[in-house]
């Protein structure tokens, strides 16, 4: 038995070596699986800025909002999910493709904008590209026989093309309907029968890559405006490379601050949870690289809650292993009966923080898919880790003969508190957060024009591209420019993106008047020796649409909605969920005053430290509510106090340890951080106080409140009628 588990540490050991090596050195040339090999975004790394023109003169603002909407699908599509689509002065369209560093190849894969026609035998147009919703490149499973061509493209018409397009194939069948680009045939399929309810296939691509490029060319055709290339630039990253390094080490720092305080609280345990963590951050890194997933700042504060779930994990099971122990029970009954009694509570935690990333990567866009996608998989990964890897190195640990008792915490007696007598207390300072946070929004809108402080990727914004004939860095442009643009435009936090190779700077800031525009330009010329023609100025739309901001908060509402369904199922109670929502809401509201009384820019920031909020609160009250749920079978028949009451004092210990972790996590990469680091972090910080805050003082009294008004309501009922 003890030469099993040595063997089995053993493997653990080799198997979490190769991991950590792999996520540090790569595989291969290419460094597959390593941090070096991650997929950047704009924000950390910048990449390839492509500016189109409209062919048409004049077009009208809903034109270029379904164009700027197409195009985002589009590029969303490609998997470039933290790219940013944003109009440009009156006629241009801007997409800003991330972790790019060939132009060429980009355009190549976006296809060219063109003019979109559906051709008759007749010679007259069918269809245009207004009349199509969707191309896409398929392989079939099943080919007819002497047909060794199972490539084709699925082609779905909107509801404006469905009718025109079966009135032309039933009157050609047997005939060709060409499909032509810019006025050139791509393709000529023959129509085999009339197609009435506007979908299609369109058969022999002879490759997937022809088929791949052909849907490309129908879709970028179907832009409700016809696009030009203006100009094509690789960009530096809007943050830039200290941003990335401060970042990492904060990081760092951070992680190895979470090892050691848990070796010192856990003791074995806590070294075990150390060993899975370790193995965790490696299998992460490993993940992003080899699946080519971009990470941002919005994936980075996924992470960030991946990891505090993790350490969660580790100390709810930990918190009952020492219960566990404190009965008398054998070191190994005692871990057994320890994990069992945590996986509930761990599985639907997670559970339900993986429903609500499951709903902002289906229905978000841009970042939020971004950040629902490294919270799903941190979430993923750290229940493997958790429950299987921490498990078996206990369990070796324990067999190869680290059997003292004290070594793996014996819990002490349990201070109980009275939380829910005092529920008024905490409701009402809840109430004055919120409502003082709230108020100062009509304050700001009628004293600053804004009730927040929103930056360029909300509002808009005037972007300014200098040709300085000379190359300069992020710490340069940071160190040079912000001083001269801040003056010049009262903006006091630009941004700037170096433009590869060509000695030029972009400069974004808030919308300028011409009086800015023009006190900007003579302090560049004045600056660097330039003249006005070395300077180009234009409005730009908000990189987060009008779409994207609609799209977050659907995605939200559904995944409470979801969670709140879940939380009802499981706990056989809808209180429970509609308490949890509550607290999830009292959280979003807490940080939305924050932002507002110390007017921190409302910008990707914002959406991440929005979700980050949303993830941790509801994963913080389902375990809470988990402990309550086991209580009341213990507890004399209506004590819902007592029941309440008593799980507050059980789990205070893993909800201060757990918070603990997560906040140190944020606030080392608040006190390492550049400016734009910090504006994410304090929220976040806001943000997991206020999550631990609303769990015990929010979620489970106001859950008592609901119980005993049903109690009430029975008492009621079951009294005679007078």
């Amino acid at each position: 038995m003890k030469g099993k588990k040595i063997i089995t540490l053993l493997l653990l050991v080799v198997i979490i070596g190769c991991s950590v090596f792999v996520a540090v050195k790569g595989v291969g040339n290419k460094e597959i699986g390593g941090a070096n090999n991650v997929r950047l975004g704009l924000d950390l790394a910048g990449g390839v800025s492509i500016t189109y023109t409209t062919v048409k003169d004049d077009p009208t603002d809903k034109e270029l909002n379904d164009t700027v909407f197409k195009i985002r699908k589009r590029i969303d599509g490609l998997g470039y999910t933290e790219g940013q689509v944003y109009r440009e002065g009156k006629d241009r369209v801007n997409v800003d493709i991330p972790n790019a560093t060939d132009a060429e190849q980009v355009l190549e894969e976006l296809g060219k904008p063109g003019k979109l026609e559906f051709i008759g035998p007749d010679g007259q147009v069918v269809l245009t590209g207004e009349d199509v919703k969707d191309a896409t490149a398929m392989k079939s499973n099943q080919v007819e026989v002497g047909n060794s061509d199972p490539y084709y493209i699925s082609l779905e018409l909107n509801e404006s093309g469905k009718d025109k397009f079966y009135e032309a194939t039933k009157k050609n069948v047997g005939k060709k309907i060409a499909i032509a680009y810019n006025g050139h045939n791509i393709m000529e399929p023959i129509v085999n029968g009339p197609i009435p309810d506007g979908k299609a296939s369109i058969d022999h691509m002879g490759s997937m890559d022809r088929a791949e490029t052909m849907a490309s060319n129908i879709r970028i055709g179907a832009l409700p405006l016809e696009l030009e290339e203006l100009r094509s630039n690789v960009v530096g990253a809007t943050l830039g490379e200290e941003a990335v390094n401060t970042s990492v080490k904060a990081g760092i720092i951070g992680l190895a601050l979470i090892l050691l305080f848990m070796i010192i609280y856990y003791r074995i345990p806590g070294l075990a949870a150390d060993i899975a963590l370790v193995f965790y951050s490696s299998l992460v890194i490993i993940i992003l690289s080899i699946f080519k997933l971009t990470l941002t700042l919005p994936g980075i504060a996924g992470i960030i809650l991946s990891v505090g779930m993790a350490v969660d994990a580790n100390v709810i099971i930990f918190s009952r292993i020492k219960e566990e122990l404190a009965l008398e029970k054998t070191l190994r009954a005692s871990l057994k009966a320890g994990f069992k009694k945590a996986t509930t509570a761990i599985l639907d935690g997670n559970i339900t923080t993986l429903i609500a990333s499951a709903i902002l990567y289906l229905m978000g866009t841009g970042p939020i898919k971004g950040f629902a996608q490294t919270l799903a998989i941190g979430i993923i990964v750290s229940m493997f880790t958790a429950l299987v890897i921490t498990r078996l190195i206990l369990g070796a640990f324990a067999g190869i003969g680290i059997k003292n008792r004290k070594l793996y915490g014996i819990t002490n007696k349990t201070r109980a508190l009275k939380v829910v007598a005092k529920r008024k207390v905490w409701f009402s300072i809840s109430i004055i957060v919120i409502v003082v946070g709230l108020l100062a929004m009509p304050i700001y809108n009628s004293t600053k024009g804004t009730p927040l402080n929103y930056d360029i990727e909300f509002s808009g914004g005037t972007t300014t591209l200098v040709n300085l004939n000379k190359t300069m860095s992020k710490a340069e442009m940071d160190s040079e420019l912000t001083p001269i643009v801040t003056e010049a435009t009262n903006d006091k936090s630009p941004q700037f993106q170096a433009v590869k190779d060509k000695g030029q700077v972009i400069i974004k800031t808030s919308k300028l008047d011409n009086e800015a525009r023009t006190k900007l330009q003579e302090s560049l010329s004045e600056k660097y020796g330039i003249t006005a023609a070395d300077i180009e100025s234009e409005s730009i739309s908000p990189t987060i649409s009008s779409e994207m901001r609609r799209s977050a908060i659907i995605s939200i509402i559904l995944a409470s909605i979801c969670m709140l369904i879940y939380i009802t199922l499981r706990f056989k109670d809808y209180r429970f969920g509609v308490s949890a929502v509550v607290a999830l809401l009292h959280d979003v509201f807490i940080v939305l005053a924050v932002y507002s009384l110390f007017r921190i820019p409302i910008n990707n920031s914002f959406i991440a430290a929005m979700l980050t909020i949303v993830g941790y609160s509801i994963n913080d009250t389902i375990v809470l509510f988990d402990r309550v749920r086991e209580n009341q079978k213990y507890m004399k028949r209506g004590d819902f106090k007592g029941a309440v009451d008593t799980s507050i004092s059980q789990t205070m210990s893993r909800s201060i340890n757990t918070s603990l972790t997560t906040f140190v996590m944020v606030a080392v990469l608040y006190v390492l951080g550049v400016a734009s680091i910090r504006e994410f972090a304090l929220p976040l910080m806001v943000g997991i106080l206020s999550g631990t805050y609303s769990s015990i003082f929010i979620a489970s009294p106001l859950w008592y409140v609901f119980k005993r008004k049903e109690e009430q309501r029975i008492q009621r009922a079951r009294q005679p009628q007078r």
